[in-house]
């Protein structure tokens, strides 16, 4: 965890068997695995040192159920929000990285660069998901803070692009990332 004198923290959910095989999930119901039970422990442990005042989710699987670890060492309730889903991956859904990056090597690249242009096939386009986790987040620093949002890799590199900083090539399943929002609100890129 960086940058203690945030309001605003990111924690992507623990991890499942999808991430450990490198397969798409996007909005597939995928339930965690052990390993993924014991970062979202970790998790918890480490977001107990900062007197979280409100909790945050996806209501994707994975992230409610790390959620609902946290929130049992919180003692907080967790507050759903669609606009914290993982992006729609279309077309692309429960097929393997690399096979899509054989396949389609122009459009696995984009997808991997968080390229702001690129669109899963039949599924959603980074810009837009990029505007409602925006959104969302600027609604959520609107409230009680400090808080937390527990939500998806993805979600969390456009967050970071959305309000300014630099997005890291991948975020590790359990990490707990501080974003700073501007006092405007939304620099949306």
């Amino acid at each position: 965890m960086s940058d203690s004198g945030s309001s605003l923290y990111l924690a992507r959910h623990g991890r499942t068997a999808y991430n450990h095989e490198r397969r798409f999930q996007g909005r597939l119901p995928v339930a965690l695995d052990a390993v993924g039970i014991a970062q979202a422990q970790t998790l918890a442990r480490e977001a107990a040192a900062v007197p979280f005042t409100a909790l945050f989710s996806s209501p994707l699987r994975r992230a409610r159920e790390t959620a609902d670890i946290v929130a049992a060492a919180l003692g907080l309730p967790v507050r759903e929000d669609e606009r914290l889903m993982e992006t729609d991956a279309g077309a692309w859904t429960d097929m393997p990285f690399a096979e899509v990056s054989e396949r389609w090597p122009e459009e696995f690249r984009r997808f991997a660069q968080l390229d702001p242009t690129f669109a899963f096939p039949e599924g959603e386009s980074f810009a837009a998901q990029q505007q409602r986790v925006a959104a969302a987040l600027v609604e959520v620093s609107a409230g009680a803070l400090p808080a937390l949002v527990i939500c998806h890799g993805v979600v969390i590199r456009l967050a970071l692009r959305a309000f300014g900083a630099q997005a890291p090539p991948r975020i590790e399943n359990g990490a707990l990332v501080a974003l700073s929002l501007p006092a405007s609100g939304a620099d949306l890129r």
